[in-house]
């Protein structure tokens, strides 16, 4: 078995990767405004537009990763989505760059349901949480790299350039899909089969991914708009900002590992990502109330409010996959993730126009209540998953096969 953390390697570089595109992105946005002349709604469009292209193929995705195995979707969607955004560095305008990134985007979403289901295969319950945590550092880690190159590239070859690294970031990431990524084991014999309702007619799946989708607005608001934020309103130079996106990524990376390991000792996936999200409330409401303190004062606040709201995305990505099996994960993560990433694309273009309509501390302020909208969504996933818990202590423990809390529900594989 340890030929897991290959996997997990394999996973953790095809999620890097497609993340330096959609978290990288917002680090170029003085340079995509300077060239194109556009509106803040239209930054946020430009943002929104690979996010837009993973929501429509997700779940698609991951019903062919279980169908046909992890490798040919990782190594397929990644080669796409690199000769897409290579049409998007030769594109002649603003139109032909949004319909690049979206095409990237649709190619790009094979790595989140890919390797995701992977790994939920290579890795048990009790490393899963953890697992997952690593696999979705490859989020911030994307957007850390890309925020302190990208501007760097751009500043010395244009966007052509920057796009042009994205795009052999993904083919590398295809080249080692195609070298390393295998199926999993054979399920142990006597362990038993998740028994729950198909991923499309369970509705404790529908209710965590509205609920991660409300919570996911505020990460995907503050990382699009740190840079603009810091250089219009703070008077930071592009790769000062950039600077701090770094860091803001950095530490989102550190905390996802934390959250997962946290959430392995608990046993509890939902619990946790209710927790967060509260936190993540009262941080961005204190930087609504500070807007005009000082920088050492604000800055703190804020960036410790977008690293806490960016911390439980894989808790949420576990919870999916555990609530319909290991034979479904595929189409469960598809699922969750594409209600997720809706929200995380819709949330800059309603963020830069609140911004514009407004001001700075009102959208926070609704950024706040989104979080707040997820956290009480959630709430009736709490108990379902503590009794979760319970019946499968029983059973290891040699109590009852079925247990009244969670009528059809077994442990999964």
């Amino acid at each position: 078995m340890r030929y897991r953390w290959v996997i997990l390697l394999v996973g953790l570089a095809a999620q890097t990767a497609v993340s330096a595109v959609r978290q990288g992105l917002p680090s170029l946005t003085p340079t995509v405004r300077a060239e194109f002349g556009l509106s803040l709604p239209q930054v946020g469009l430009a943002l929104s537009a690979f996010s837009l292209g993973i929501v429509v193929t997700l779940i698609a995705w991951g019903a062919l990763a279980d169908r046909y195995g992890e490798r040919p979707v990782l190594v397929a969607g990644l080669t796409g989505a690199a000769a897409s955004l290579g049409a998007g560095a030769l594109a002649p305008g603003f139109a032909g760059l949004v319909v690049a990134l979206f095409v990237a985007g649709a190619f790009g979403a094979s790595a989140t349901g890919g390797s995701g289901r992977a790994i939920m295969g290579w890795f048990g319950r009790g490393e899963r949480g953890t697992a997952l945590g690593i696999r979705q550092m490859g989020v911030p880690l994307g957007g850390a790299a890309a925020a302190v190159t990208l501007p760097l590239l751009a500043a010395a070859g244009g966007l052509d350039a920057a796009l042009l690294a994205l795009a052999v970031a993904c083919l590398l990431a295809a080249l080692a899909s195609a070298r390393w990524m295998r199926d999993a084991p054979p399920r142990p014999a006597g362990r038993p089969r998740v028994i729950a309702p198909p991923p499309f007619r369970d509705r404790r799946l529908w209710r965590l991914a509205v609920g991660s989708a409300l919570l996911v607005a505020a990460q995907s608001a503050l990382f699009g708009f740190l840079v603009l934020f810091l250089h219009d309103e703070r008077g930071w130079s592009p790769a000062a900002a950039g600077g701090a996106l770094a860091t803001l990524y950095a530490l989102g990376a550190v905390a996802r590992v934390a959250a997962g390991r946290i959430s392995d000792r608990l046993e509890r996936r939902i619990a946790p990502v209710r927790r967060l999200g509260l936190v993540a409330s009262a941080l961005l409401a204190a930087s609504a109330v500070l807007v005009a303190a000082p920088d050492g004062v604000l800055v703190p606040v804020l960036l410790a409010a977008a690293v806490t709201a960016a911390s439980w995305n894989g808790l949420s990505f576990t919870a999916a996959g555990e609530l319909s099996g290991r034979e479904r994960a595929g189409t469960a993560m598809g699922i969750q993730n594409t209600v997720l990433s809706a929200g995380a694309a819709l949330a800059p273009v309603g963020f830069g126009a609140m911004v514009a309509l407004t001001s700075w501390p009102v959208a926070w302020g609704l950024l706040c209540l989104s979080q707040l909208a997820g956290v009480l969504v959630l709430g009736p996933l709490v108990g379902e998953e503590e009794g979760r818990r319970r019946a499968r202590a029983a059973r290891e423990a040699g109590g009852t096969l079925r247990g009244p809390s969670e009528p059809g529900i077994r442990s999964h594989a």
